[in-house]
């Protein structure tokens, strides 16, 4: 089944041309089926290059699947026009009675920060602390991740020397994990972040399971199995041609950065960058909304009320 947005979202032209199966409103009201809500707390300063990153890989999934844009409500980004904002997103305010199957939380460019001097930090550990009640399944990716295993975990992160910049080859450490299925025993994931956690901090914690790891990078995905919560420290989400945008944005601005890692042919920033985790990426992603599915309630006002169905 295809996924559901907005008719004139500017995702959907994108993900049209790509193949992606996108449905609309008129064609989802004649299924006679619930479809999966997932909402998207979207962080990143391009919003609408993050949401076309992420429908992308929702929209691959066989299941029928309604996307609701969130937004912090007390910030105002800088890279994103109040139109579109006023137009596609809801804030959390606008969102927090209702129930979710699924509710992932993106990355975003204050991770140099301490958690609390995050200006909207107060209202994202509200909205943390509502996932436990009004959603089946979180999925949070980078800073996000941190951040939600910090509030639920104390789970410290670790400024770096350098930025860990590129792509980096992961080791497959649960291959019977049902978000694992069908992944190689390792894999590359593009890793773009000024901070980490550490293995030995992840180990002391019993209610966090390591599922992937990567020797230069450390940590790569967790699960709070208990809370069906998974986090993700990299960004597997990321098109082809995000870490190139990125190193140029910081060389354009003078801010030290080395060229990707095992991201350019011959390391040769003047060649086209290969994708060499799409497939892993879709994998995860379908993966865990085909574990959402299997799990969450039919009705939904039932999410966080009721034992759900076994996996």
């Amino acid at each position: 089944m295809p996924i559901k947005i907005p008719d004139t979202l500017p995702a959907r032209e994108t993900l049209l041309k790509e193949g992606v199966a996108v449905m609309r409103d008129s064609d989802a009201i004649r299924q006679d089926i619930r479809p999966l809500q997932i909402a998207l707390l979207n962080l990143m300063p391009n919003k609408i290059r993050t949401e076309t990153q992420i429908a992308r890989l929702i929209g691959a999934s066989p299941l029928q699947v309604e996307l609701t844009l969130v937004r912090i409500g007390g910030h105002q980004p800088k890279n994103t026009s109040a139109e579109h904002l006023i137009s596609f997103y809801q804030t959390w305010e606008e969102i927090r009675e209702r129930k979710f199957d699924g509710f992932i939380v993106t990355g975003a460019p204050v991770e140099q920060l301490a958690f609390e001097d995050v200006t909207y930090w107060d209202e994202l550990a509200q909205i943390f602390d509502w996932t436990r009640t009004n959603v089946h399944s979180p999925f949070y990716i980078c800073w996000g991740a941190m951040a939600a295993a910090w509030h639920f975990h104390d789970l410290p992160k670790y400024q770096l020397g350098e930025k860990a910049f590129g792509v980096f080859r992961q080791r497959n450490l649960a291959p019977a994990s049902p978000y694992l299925s069908g992944f190689s025993d390792d894999f590359l994931i593009p890793v773009s972040r000024w901070t980490e956690v550490h293995r030995e901090d992840v180990l002391a914690r019993p209610a966090l399971d390591m599922l992937v790891d990567c020797e230069k990078t450390g940590p790569s995905l967790l699960q709070d199995a208990a809370r069906r919560s998974l986090y993700m420290f990299n960004h597997v989400e990321y098109d082809s041609f995000s870490l190139k945008e990125e190193f140029e944005r910081d060389r354009s601005q003078d801010i030290p950065i080395a060229v990707p890692h095992n991201y350019f042919p011959g390391d040769d920033p003047a060649r086209p960058p290969l994708n060499r985790w799409r497939s892993h990426a879709h994998l995860l992603f379908g993966n865990w909304i085909n574990q959402v599915y299997q799990s969450t309630p039919y009705a939904l006002d039932e999410i966080g009320r009721s034992p759900t169905r076994a996996a």
